[in-house]
C-alpha cells in the first residue's frame, strides 16, 4: 500500500480546494476537546472512539427524521433552551450530557449560556470521570512536575489513557497527563528541547514509583502516541526535522529516547512528509537515518 504523504500548500491547492467542499476540518488532537470552536475528528480523534453509554430512550414528543425517531442529540439540537429539556434541573441536565458520545459535547456547550456553564463549571466532569472511571476519584495527588489539574483536565487525561496509549487495557490517568503535556509543549511556537521534556516524563514517572525500566517503557508509548497523533502540516514537518536531528545527542538510561520513537520519527518524514525536503536536505536527513538504521526501508528511499 503506498503511503500518503504531505505535500507543500503550493503542489495541492486544488486538490485541496475539492476535498474542503466535501470533507469538514480535521483534528486529532484531544487538547481540543471542548475549545471554544467546533472541529470534527478523524481516525486517532476523539470521536472515532469516544466511551459510549447506553443512548437515552427516545420520548413520544421526539424529533422524527424520514420516519423514525432522532437520537438523543438530535432531540437536544432542537429543544435547544426554550423547551421541556432546557427546562430541566441542571443536575438532570448533567445526567443527559454524559450519556450522549463525547465528540457531541462541544456542540451542545454552544446552544446556550446556561448549557456552557455546566461544561465550564466542576460538576458534570467530575460525574463523567464517577460514571465511566469508577476508582478514578479514588486517587491521591502525586508529586512531581505535572500535575492532575481540575475535572475536566483528569477527564481528558483519562480519555486519553483509555483510549490513545497502548497500555494493554490499563488505564493509567497519570498516562494521559503526561501525553497531554507532551503534545502541548511540541506544538509551543518556542518548544522546549525534546530532552527535556523526555526527562520530565521519566522523572514524574519515577516521582510516582515506576522504575527506570517502566518509566521509560511508559515514557516510550506516549511519544509514540503523540507522534502519530499529529496532523500533517508544515509545523509537524519542521517538529520532526527537529526531532531527528535531536536524536543525535546521547542521554543515559532511562532518559534516551528508544529505538522504536526515533524509527517513528524518521518514518513519519521519508513516508508523510518526503516532498518538503529539499533535494540536499533529503540526503542529509537520509544520511542522517542510515548512520542509526541498517538497512533502511525501501520506502524511505527516492526523492
Amino acid at each position: 500500500m503506498m503511503a500518503r504523504r504531505y505535500a507543500p500548500p503550493g503542489k495541492v491547492h486544488e486538490k485541496q480546494q475539492q476535498v474542503a467542499k466535501t470533507e469538514p476540518s480535521m483534528s486529532r488532537s484531544p487538547t481540543l476537546l471542548f475549545s471554544s470552536s467546533y472541529s470534527s475528528t478523524r481516525r486517532g480523534g476523539l470521536c472515532s472512539s469516544a466511551r459510549s453509554s447506553p443512548a437515552l430512550p427516545p420520548s413520544r414528543s421526539s424529533v422524527r427524521v424520514q420516519g423514525a425517531a432522532a437520537p438523543p442529540f438530535q432531540i437536544l439540537m432542537a429543544d435547544r433552551s426554550d423547551g421541556p429539556i432546557g427546562r430541566l434541573p441542571e443536575h438532570l441536565l448533567v445526567e443527559i450530557f454524559i450519556h450522549l458520545p463525547v465528540c457531541e459535547w462541544v456542540q451542545i456547550a454552544c446552544v446556550n449560556h446556561h448549557w456552557a456553564s455546566i461544561f465550564q463549571g466542576e460538576c458534570l466532569w467530575q460525574t463523567a470521570i464517577s460514571r465511566n472511571w469508577p476508582s478514578a476519584g479514588l486517587g491521591k495527588r502525586w508529586p512531581g512536575p505535572i500535575p492532575r489539574g481540575p475535572a475536566k483536565r483528569r477527564f481528558q487525561a483519562l480519555y486519553v489513557s483509555e483510549n490513545f496509549v497502548q497500555s494493554g487495557g490499563e488505564i493509567d490517568e497519570l498516562v494521559g497527563h503526561a501525553y497531554l503535556y507532551l503534545k502541548e509543549q511540541l506544538e509551543r511556537p518556542a518548544m522546549p528541547p525534546s530532552s527535556i521534556l523526555h526527562g520530565t516524563i521519566i522523572d514524574q514517572f519515577i516521582a510516582c514509583g515506576k522504575t527506570g525500566e517502566k518509566a521509560h517503557e511508559l515514557a516510550s508509548k506516549i511519544w509514540l502516541a503523540v507522534i502519530d497523533s499529529l496532523e500533517e502540516n508544515q509545523q509537524t514537518f519542521l517538529l520532526l526535522k527537529r526531532l531527528a536531528h535531536e536524536g543525535e545527542f546521547f542521554l543515559p538510561f532511562p532518559y534516551s529516547r528508544s529505538y522504536k520513537v526515533l524509527w517513528r520519527v524518521f518514518d513519519k518524514l521519508f513516508t508523510d512528509f518526503r516532498d518538503c525536503f529539499s533535494r540536499a536536505d533529503y540526503h542529509d536527513a537520509l544520511a542522517t537515518a542510515k548512520s542509526r538504521f541498517q538497512p533502511v526501508p525501501s520506502t524511505w528511499l527516492g526523492h
